[in-house]
């Protein structure tokens, strides 16, 4: 049985809200709350990808301490604008 769209996103939001650290939960809960629903389909399959990642690593990419590997560059830094928009 397939997963909804959105089942997909209910579950995507609520991975999102819960991480591993309170850093990445305040980066990725606010964005999944209004961005994901304009990700298209392969933003979205990537975006569930991208949370099997580690926090630290997440958190390291986003913050821009280390290279973003080449297949999230865009999303991360989508995400990193929307996390630190002044």
């Amino acid at each position: 049985m397939s997963e909804s769209d959105q089942n997909r996103l209910k579950r995507l939001k609520m991975r999102s809200w819960r991480r591993g650290t309170k850093e990445m939960d305040m980066i990725l809960g606010p964005f999944s709350d209004t961005e994901l629903v304009r990700l298209n389909a392969a933003q979205i399959g990537l975006y569930d990808t991208l949370l099997d990642e580690n926090d630290h690593d997440l958190y390291q990419w986003v913050t821009g301490q280390v290279p973003t590997p080449e297949a999230y560059l865009d999303l991360l830094t989508d995400i990193s604008k929307f996390a630190f928009k002044s």
